[in-house]
């Protein structure tokens, strides 16, 4: 697409960098005003003069010129107008020229990204507290992938610590292989809260637990045969939801990978003279930079997440070379993150500044926060089940003809769950409700399908109209309600970049939303199938481009687009 931007910048002569000036030259909110504006507020200073006094000489000096066709000061703005035409055409050509990849670019070329997502534990259900870091990775995973960077999609399994000794315990004073092989996590989750139930009146069960703990750690047949059990069982569950949710990765080295891995780094941070002991525990002093002390080593030998991570981190750099590391947690851990940085930081790895905690804010329930111990938990299955069978309903409902209808349903009902956590700012905290999620009105992820499978319908009416040999009348398109449209779909290449820079999806999701309620506008105020071919043409290749941008905007966020509703 033509740089209006730098276009403009290239003809003003103001005393700020070509850079700073371009910068400074912002969209208009009101077409009315334009389409780009130079606030001229920043140059009264160093150009003595008032903001109106700027405005209106720079626009009398300024050279329109093909691209640009008028400038007009307004109250201390600069306001340009484009050639509409022209945009809407350069806007339309780049999106059929992408072949439904529109917005992807090659900028992240000889770069690897690792994201560090999902992270489901061993044992443990696959809740509804997992949605947002599962989705939120997912969605970065295809938008550094869409700019051309090697990804590598890291699930860092929980599989290590003294819950699976409790695991253990529990599972041969009351589990039964049987039950287990055919319940899966369900049975597992069950006997883990039995034996949290059950812990506070029998001490002993404590002891027994960090003895099988111990005997894992040491290799003991059994116990590394029961432990692995228990993972196999976890992960062919897990694996049919992220199956489902279209989330995929290229690593699942968990915690115990990095069991033998950690006393080289510490070993480096004693040589450098940074662990110091207190009580007995090993620790990095972090009081100069207002953090409490990382504890890495506790009294009994034992190491913490930080340890593990610390090793991680330097293992990872070593096997990927990344050029940035992601970690997809909770903002609960904030100072978790900044504490094992700053470590590496201290320890002389100068990449640890591109390591980086993508927080996002919790999920809680209606009636209060989730608790695994307790068996306090919305499974996401449920969820995605459920969501699933009420777009099977409104399918039935509206549409009982629709051919492949089950397929249809489950990825309206799949996106649906999915849309959820990436329709608002990640580091919002989400109430789940099944009422919010399963909305299929409004900003919905089912309402940004049905506007994908509206325009494939308009262009199914039409049928091959490009075969037709007349070309299209853009001087059909010269109205407020396309130009809104244009405008939108012009600036999704920015968006993905801007979701990518900020590591927010939900940048791409805003945009969607806005793409399809303008959609919807320019189809309410224009006949698209007219006697009129010449315009015909032209609006449909607005339906067409808007269709490549909703179905390629939702593949980014994971989200497929069904061609019929």
């Amino acid at each position: 697409m033509i740089d209006y931007k730098k276009i403009i910048a290239d003809k003003l002569d103001v005393p700020v960098s070509r850079e700073e000036l371009t910068s400074m030259i912002t969209e208009t909110a009101d077409d009315t005003f334009g389409d780009f504006a130079l606030p001229c507020f920043r140059l009264a200073r160093s150009m003595r003069m008032s903001p109106v006094a700027i405005a209106e000489k720079l626009a009398a000096d300024f050279e329109t010129d093909e691209h640009i066709v008028k400038a007009e000061a307004v109250n201390g703005y600069l306001n340009f107008f484009v050639n509409r035409l022209e945009m809407t055409w350069e806007v339309i050509s780049d999106v059929f020229a992408a072949r439904g990849h529109y917005g992807d670019s090659d900028i992240g070329a000889g770069k690897t990204v690792c994201i560090d997502y999902s992270s489901v534990n061993i044992c443990k259900s696959f809740h509804i507290g997992h949605l947002s870091t599962t989705a939120i990775g997912s969605a970065l995973y295809k938008i550094y992938s869409a700019l051309g960077y090697r990804v590598v999609g890291i699930n860092h399994l929980g599989d290590y610590g003294t819950q699976f000794g409790k695991m253990i315990v529990a599972f041969k004073l009351w589990g039964d292989r049987t039950i287990a092989e055919k319940e899966g996590v369900a049975e597992l989750q069950r006997l883990y809260v039995k034996f949290h139930r059950e812990e506070p009146s029998h001490p002993e069960l404590t002891e027994q637990a960090r003895e099988w703990f111990a005997r894992i750690e040491k290799g003991d047949p059994e116990a590394q045969e029961l432990f692995e059990f228990f993972k196999r069982v976890t992960l062919e569950e897990v694996m049919t939801i992220y199956d489902r949710l279209n989330v995929r990765f290229d690593s699942w080295n968990g915690e115990s990978f990095f069991n033998d891995k950690m006393e080289g780094p510490l070993q480096l941070l004693r040589d450098k003279g940074l662990i110091t002991e207190s009580q007995g525990a090993q620790v990095v002093d972090l009081s100069e930079y207002d953090m409490p002390p990382c504890l890495l080593v506790k009294s009994d030998g034992s190491s913490l997440y930080a340890t593990r991570d610390i090793a991680a981190a330097i293992w990872r750099k070593k096997e990927y070379d990344f050029d940035k590391c992601l970690y997809v947690v909770a903002y609960q851990q904030n100072l978790h993150f900044k504490q094992f940085f700053k470590v590496l930081d201290l320890a002389g790895f100068e990449w640890a500044k591109d390591l980086v905690h993508v927080a996002f804010g919790m999920v809680s329930l209606e009636d209060g926060a989730m608790s695994t111990r307790k068996g306090n938990v919305v499974l996401l299955k449920d969820v995605i089940n459920k969501a699933v069978d009420k777009a099977g309903e409104i399918i039935e409902a509206k549409n009982p003809g629709l051919p492949n209808r089950d397929k249809v349903a489950e990825q309206v009902g799949v996106g649906a769950v999915l849309f959820s956590a990436l329709e608002n700012s990640r580091i919002k905290d989400i109430v789940f409700s099944y009422d919010r999620v399963l909305n299929f009105d409004g900003e919905t992820s089912p309402y940004l399908q049905y506007t994908y499978a509206r325009c494939n319908s308009i262009l199914e009416k039409a049928g091959d109209y490009k075969s037709s040999c007349v070309p299209g009348d853009y001087r059909a398109l010269d109205n407020p309600e396309t130009l809104r449209l244009i405008k939108l779909i012009g600036s999704f290449p920015q968006t993905v970049l801007d979701a990518a820079a900020k590591y927010e999806p939900s940048l791409i999701s805003a945009l969607l939303i806005d793409i399809a309620q303008a959609f919807n506008r320019f189809y309410i105020a224009h006949r698209v199938i007219s006697d009129n071919a010449a315009e015909q043409n032209a609006r449909l290749q607005v339906v067409e481009a808007t269709a490549a941008v909703l179905k390629r905007g939702l593949a980014l966020l994971g989200i497929e687009a069904p061609d019929k509703m």
